[in-house]
C-alpha cells in the first residue's frame, strides 16, 4: 500500500518530521512518501496562509506523477480537503477529521491543543464541517508558532500547560492540533493522565483501513469529479 502525506507548508524539515511519524504508525507493507509544496507559505498560521496552502497542495498533487493508494493531508484545520477529494481517485484523510473521529471513540468530549490562538477559528470551522464540533470541549493555543515546535522542551512545557486548560474545560481526550507536534503524545500522555491522539498517526491508520476495505470517495453529489474546463494555475502552468 502506498500513502502520500502532504505537508501544508514549504518547510522540508517539517515534512521530514511528519513522514517519520507517519512511517512509525504505518503497518507492514505500507510505504509513506512525503510531499512538500514547491510554493506557498513557510508555515501556515492564519486564513491567508491556509487558502494559499490549499492551492499549493492541490497543485502538488495534480502534478505528482507516481501511483499511490491514499492521501493523508497533514495540515491541522487547513483548507483544501474537499478540493483534493474532487481531484484524486483514492481515499483522502485529513488529520483534523481523523484525530477528532478517533478521539470521539475514546471519550465523550475532546480538546485540541494547537499552536497560536489565531488558529482556533479555522480549527473550529474544520471540526464543524467534519461533523464533530459538538464533541469538542475546547481548542486551546500554546502560544508557539509552527516554526517554534523544533524546541522540544519548550513545546512540551507549553503543551502541558495548554492541555491542562483543555482538561479543565471538560476534555476527556486530547488531540495534537498541529502536524508538527507529531510524536509529542508519547512524551506528554502519561503526565496528563488522558489519551492523546496524534492526527498524523490517526490519519495513516484510517487511510490504511479504507484502502484495505476497498473504499474510496463517493462521486454522488458533493465530491463529484470537477467539471471539465480550462483552469489556469499561474505562469508555470502544467496541463
Amino acid at each position: 500500500m502506498r500513502i502520500v502525506v502532504t505537508n501544508c507548508n514549504t518547510t522540508q524539515e517539517m515534512t521530514a518530521e511528519i513522514v517519520r511519524g507517519a512511517r512509525a504508525a504505518a503497518g507492514p507493507g505500507t510505504t509513506v512518501t512525503g510531499l512538500t509544496p514547491a510554493w506557498g507559505p513557510q508555515s501556515v498560521e492564519g486564513w491567508l496562509d491556509s487558502y494559499l496552502s490549499a492551492a499549493a497542495v492541490l497543485d502538488t498533487l495534480r502534478t505528482y506523477g507516481e501511483p499511490y493508494d491514499a492521501v493523508v493531508m497533514a495540515g491541522f484545520g487547513e483548507h483544501g480537503r474537499e478540493g483534493v477529494r474532487e481531484l484524486v481517485d483514492v481515499p483522502v484523510v485529513d488529520i483534523t477529521e481523523a484525530a477528532a473521529h478517533l478521539a470521539c471513540l475514546l471519550g465523550r468530549r475532546y480538546g485540541v491543543v494547537t499552536t497560536l490562538e489565531r488558529s482556533r477559528g479555522q480549527i473550529e470551522d474544520s471540526l464543524h464541517a467534519a461533523g464533530v464540533a459538538q464533541n469538542c470541549a475546547a481548542v486551546v493555543g500554546t502560544g508557539l508558532g509552527v516554526l517554534d515546535l523544533g524546541d522540544s522542551l519548550r513545546t512540551q512545557e507549553a503543551f502541558v500547560t495548554a492541555a491542562e486548560r483543555a482538561r479543565d474545560a471538560g476534555a476527556e481526550v486530547l488531540v495534537l492540533g498541529c502536524a508538527g507536534m507529531t510524536g509529542l503524545q508519547r512524551v506528554v500522555g502519561d503526565k496528563l493522565g488522558l489519551p492523546v491522539v496524534d492526527g498524523v498517526a490517526a490519519a495513516v491508520k484510517l487511510a490504511e483501513s479504507l484502502v484495505s476495505l476497498g473504499l474510496t470517495t463517493s462521486r454522488a453529489g458533493s465530491y463529484a469529479k470537477p467539471l471539465p474546463k480550462r483552469r489556469s494555475w499561474g505562469p508555470t502552468d502544467v496541463p
